[in-house]
């Protein structure tokens, strides 16, 4: 981060905002409530000891949860007018982007992290390949720091959180569920459509596949979002 520099300040500033405030708690808990609830039934109702159905209820968990947790991120800072005070200090406006993007997935790995639990719990139980269990966190990962992007570059937008919140659900909706589309969609464009599909990479991930198309694709769509959020933001110099 020699290149940098002013990205660590702002990552602690912003992690350290997002855990005085109740808002991340709350969010986090019913997260982890609903994560949990699937799990829990799937494990005791059904009696089957997989994690398929975390990987599987996740995804879906995001499309609410992290446009909620990014709505804030540059929009707040635009409408209380501290994003001029953090320009008047020698920062550019790329490392203010990285460093609340790393902030805010951060927070995602957090809400993550308790999840590991129910991976001890079926290690206690029995049995269990380690190896989807891995791609899939690495896949959940992934997919978030994709949608915390575009949820970053849909704050730097406006000074609406809750514009920054329709627009990343939008955003985000469309390329979770573009795949499911294709039998409405020309043949000839199948393959191309399904490939801007975030969870068809997903999938594949989760299945204990890492093809190196799957990386290229969610680090391209995330340094684009990224680089995106930075142009909207350098233009009110403009």
């Amino acid at each position: 981060m020699k290149a940098f520099p002013n990205v660590s300040p702002i990552y602690r500033r912003e992690l350290r905002s997002s855990f005085n405030s109740p808002v991340a708690y709350v969010v986090i808990v019913v997260f982890l409530a609903i994560v949990g609830w699937f799990f829990t039934s799937t494990l005791f109702l059904i009696n089957v000891s997989t994690l398929s159905t975390v990987f599987e209820v996740v995804p879906w968990i995001y499309l609410g949860f992290i446009p909620a947790i990014t709505m804030r991120l540059l929009a707040e800072e635009k409408k209380s007018g501290t994003i001029e005070l953090l320009t008047t200090k020698p920062i550019r406006d790329v490392e203010i982007v990285l460093g609340k993007f790393l902030a805010a997935w951060t927070l995602l790995a957090a809400a993550l992290l308790p999840t590991l639990l129910y991976l001890i719990t079926l290690v206690a139980l029995g049995q269990i390949d380690l190896g989807p269990v891995m791609t899939g966190y690495l896949g959940l990962l992934l997919m978030g720091g994709v949608f915390v992007a575009i949820g970053l570059f849909a704050s730097s937008l406006t000074e609406n959180q809750i514009v920054a919140f329709i627009v990343t659900l939008l955003i985000v909706l469309a390329m979770f569920l573009i795949d499911k589309m294709l039998i409405f969609m020309p043949e000839a464009f199948a393959t191309t459509l399904e490939f801007l599909s975030v969870d068809y990479h997903f999938t594949s991930i989760a299945r204990g596949v890492i093809d190196s198309r799957d990386i290229v694709y969610f680090a391209s769509v995330l340094t684009f979002s990224l680089l995106l959020a930075t142009i909207s933001l350098e233009r009110r110099k403009w």
